[in-house]
């Protein structure tokens, strides 16, 4: 069994670029939905066909999705959703799932706007977006998902402890004053150690997607590896696939501008 730490390596990341807007805590633009046992909070900027920005996982935010959201809001209106237990999104009440998760999103498009839309999401975020294009395929008209391929339990192990999982790191210590709960993030940890580690995105999902996706990767990605991202592509109808050579899960951080060139014709953008 190949052990593997699942976080997003944002404690290196998010930080390494200057953010004009706060996103993900900017009360400009926040607002929140009640999706059924939570709050869930959301940005929305600029105008145009509606996109659903998805960050990931556990270290992931909102501000992660910085670089999409300034390049798209321009023409586009970015629904930028911090999922639930992320920022200032309630928990809920445990066990997490993927159905749950998705039922948030849809939560929050139906507040926003009655059109279909095109979903990006990054690692959970993709996942997520997997689940919400199947779950609902009359409302997603295209998917983009990085990082994110066949998973089935077993495959990996995710462990949630020590290092940047001290409740006392300065990270953390920073998200805790926004976060609506914070005396129970160990608790959510927990809940998503075991979520990640039993759950499964097989041929079933990805064979029931109707809409077009882009199935995007680093190609050195060890939290999705390379085989995986192929398999996922292979099983999803109407897909594309685009690798980013000497890039890891967190490739469009590593390498926007590649990342972004290779999504803009998906996305129709000149």
């Amino acid at each position: 069994m190949k052990k593997l730490l699942l976080f997003s390596l944002m404690i290196m990341t998010i930080h390494s670029y200057a953010q004009e807007v706060d996103y993900g805590n900017n009360p400009a633009a926040g607002r929140y939905v009640t999706a059924g046992d939570a709050k869930i909070y959301y940005e929305v900027y600029g105008n145009g066909e509606p996109i659903v920005l998805l960050h990931g996982g556990i270290m992931g935010s909102t501000a992660e999705m910085t670089q999409f959201i300034d390049k798209l809001k321009p023409n586009y209106q970015v629904i930028a959703i911090s999922s639930r237990g992320h920022g200032k999104s309630e928990m809920g009440i445990f066990p997490i799932t993927y159905e749950r998760k998705a039922k948030d999103i849809f939560d929050v498009i139906n507040e926003v706007t009655k059109d279909s839309v095109t979903v990006l999401g990054f690692s959970d975020g993709a996942y997520t977006g997997y689940k919400v294009a199947s779950m609902y395929p009359e409302r997603v008209k295209k998917l983009i998902a990085i990082g994110a391929g066949e998973q089935i339990p077993g495959l990996r192990k995710v462990v949630f402890s020590g290092g940047p999982f001290d409740p006392e790191n300065k990270l953390w210590q920073e998200r805790k004053l926004i976060m609506p709960e914070p005396e129970r993030l160990e608790d959510f940890w927990a809940a998503m150690e075991s979520f990640y580690n039993s759950m499964t995105a097989s041929k079933e999902l990805f064979g029931s997607i109707k809409c077009p996706v882009l199935v995007m990767s680093g190609e050195l990605d060890r939290n999705a590896p390379l085989p995986t991202v192929i398999n996922a592509y292979n099983m999803i109808p109407n897909s594309q696939l685009s690798i980013i050579p000497n890039s890891g899960h967190v490739v469009f951080l590593e390498n926007f501008e590649a990342v972004w060139y290779a999504l803009k014709p998906f996305l129709g953008i000149n």
